[in-house]
């Protein structure tokens, strides 16, 4: 099938399918959000205004019946940072639209009517035709219930793109969901605020019909074949698949807790009184112990080996959330003093149901508790914020719009974001070639964009910090224009010129070894022109002062990176 870019105009509600441009034909996933942005997207735009595009765009291996590979890069201007943002998930909806042929889907225009909540819409593409239909009566619905409706109204097989009522409130740490193989609306866009650009042009959700979905095509089936069984074997015997197919992803809350690095408490120290009721072998205990709905080991996208997602179940057995992940039982559980998985599965379930990045809101929820909103340590203290969020007053506002507005809003210094996009949970005076990455990242602070905590050096130690983050982000930018997960690297890594192999089989190309590290390279290099054109310096590579100022008492340190390794670090 002969892959087409499919542009949505929401203001004519009209469908266009056009073909590659020469430019745009070898880039994929974030590389090819990166280049459209670049191409057709005025940099100073308003976020949120009718100049800003929604793109959807599955990496260069998602669709392939590869394991860890079918993830889907969403790309706009960020309404939190003001940069360039590319969130990817997983889910179905990735290789779904590869299938149907679809290089990127581009959500473009803007609604006609002042208020486009008013009127709101939901997309149905069926048969290459975009359908748009009243979504009124999903208006302020949340995520789940959104998606039950409409996989009664469209069938259990559709793909579905949605957003919750933080997104329709244009709320900056608002973010995108898909459907996991079960249906769930659990896999999330999350950063960046992406589900506010999609709110601002009045659409609920976008409906896949898969039913002419097609299987790839390959040059080299034989090639392909070839490759596809290095990479699968090395995945399944490499040591760390299995600890995440055991333990999820909160089988590193253990490390991060003894490296100091875990916030707790508005990352006022890097260590948590009740981390052993939060690690990944009490969370296995718990999950297993229940049994019923609960799982450790459950995949967010077909045929995944590694299985790395969850279910967690309430003492009922019945399920309370899908996936409960380390990042949510840091920012959410850690740094607001909660030491119960029930209470934070219960929180992350109100996150996912108003379409929230949990990364977000359990920042600005921490900041919100040092200034008095709410008391450590509390769940319903938590969930009264949450409520507010849910019921749009402007301390549910100043909240939903994430961590910078939450800590200049109420007062607090000791704020923990970095172009205005709040840390992941990891602290960075405590890994601090993470935290090299939270300052120098286009995308702003995000581990996923090059994290460091599985190299084998001093954490503590400034030195070199800035060449190992400057080596994982061209890596992980290279993941993200594959379309593959983080953890793929464990089967990439131990194969090397297999990325190479699967792309020239596929596609009939003729690229080296280091087509990962080119792809990442390049990206990088867009994402940078981009921010530079909206107006960021060196002066925004940074990271917030206190971070530099304020001994972390864990540790005994402070982010001490020197400036000038930021602002060499791209100097390749």
């Amino acid at each position: 099938m002969e892959m087409q870019i499919w542009r949505i105009d929401v203001a004519r509600q009209s469908l266009k399918r056009d073909p590659i441009p020469e430019g745009w034909i070898h880039l994929g996933g974030r590389s090819l959000t990166a280049r459209i942005l670049l191409d057709e997207v005025n940099p100073s735009c308003d976020p949120v205004g009718p100049s800003n595009k929604l793109i959807l765009a599955p990496g260069l291996l998602t669709g392939l019946v590869l394991s860890s590979c079918d993830r889907l890069s969403a790309g706009g201007k960020s309404p939190l940072t003001g940069g360039i943002k590319e969130s990817n998930a997983g889910g179905v909806t990735g290789a779904i639209l590869a299938g149907l042929g679809v290089k990127a889907l581009i959500l473009e225009g803007f609604p006609k009517q002042p208020d486009p909540w008013a009127k709101p819409w939901v997309i149905v593409l069926s048969k290459g035709e975009a359908h748009f239909e009243p979504a009124a009566g999903l208006a302020g619905i949340g995520t789940y219930e959104t998606a039950h409706r409409l996989r009664k109204t469209y069938g259990d097989r559709t793909a579905i793109i949605l957003i919750g009522p933080a997104g329709e409130q244009k709320l900056r740490g608002a973010g995108i969901h898909n459907l996991d193989p079960e249906g769930r609306p659990s896999r999330i866009h999350a950063r960046g605020g992406l589900g506010a650009l999609m709110g601002s042009k009045g659409i609920k959700a976008i409906v896949i019909d898969r039913s002419e979905e097609h299987k790839p095509a390959f040059v080299d089936p034989d090639r392909y074949r070839r490759a596809q069984k290095q990479y699968l074997q090395a995945l399944l015997t490499h040591p760390q698949t299995s600890i995440y197919r055991d333990y999820s992803t909160p089988g590193i809350l253990g490390t991060c807790n003894a490296f100091g690095a875990l916030p707790t408490r508005n990352f006022s120290t890097g260590t948590f009184e009740d981390a052993d009721l939060l690690s990944g072998e009490y969370f296995r205990q718990t999950v297993l112990g229940r049994g019923g709905d609960g799982g450790v080991s459950h995949h967010c996208q077909a045929g995944c080996a590694i299985r790395c997602s969850n279910v967690f179940p309430g003492p009922d057995g019945k399920e309370i959330v899908s996936a409960l992940e380390y990042e949510t039982l840091g920012l959410m559980g850690s740094n607001l003093g909660i030491g119960s998985l029930d209470s934070i599965a219960r929180l992350n379930w109100h996150a996912n149901d108003l379409g929230l990045d949990t990364i977000e809101l359990g920042a600005a929820l921490g900041i919100a508790a040092e200034a008095g909103y709410m008391q450590f340590g509390n769940e319903a203290s938590a969930q009264k914020l949450i409520d507010e969020i849910r019921l749009n007053t402007p301390l549910g506002r100043i909240i939903g719009n994430g961590a910078h507005i939450t800590g200049t809003g109420l007062g607090v210094r000791r704020i923990p974001a970095a172009k205005r996009q709040a840390f992941s949970a990891y602290d960075p005076r405590a890994i601090k070639g993470s935290g090299v990455t939270y300052a120098t990242s286009p995308q702003g602070a995000d581990h996923t964009a090059g994290h460091t905590i599985r190299a084998k050096i001093d954490h503590l130690d400034p030195r070199g910090q800035a060449v190992l983050s400057r080596e994982l982000q061209i890596k992980m930018a290279g993941c993200d224009v594959l379309g593959t997960c983080i953890f793929a690297n464990f089967g990439f890594g131990s194969v090397p010129g297999t990325i190479a192999e699967l792309l020239n089989a596929r596609y009939g190309w003729d690229v080296g070894e280091d087509i990962q590290q080119m792809l990442g390279k390049q990206t990088l290099g867009m994402e940078r022109e981009f921010n530079r054109r909206a107006g960021f310096t060196s002066v925004h590579d940074r990271l917030p002062e206190w971070v530099s100022s304020e001994i972390l008492p864990s540790t005994g340190s402070v982010f001490d990176v020197p400036k000038t390794d930021l602002d060499g670090l791209f100097d390749w």
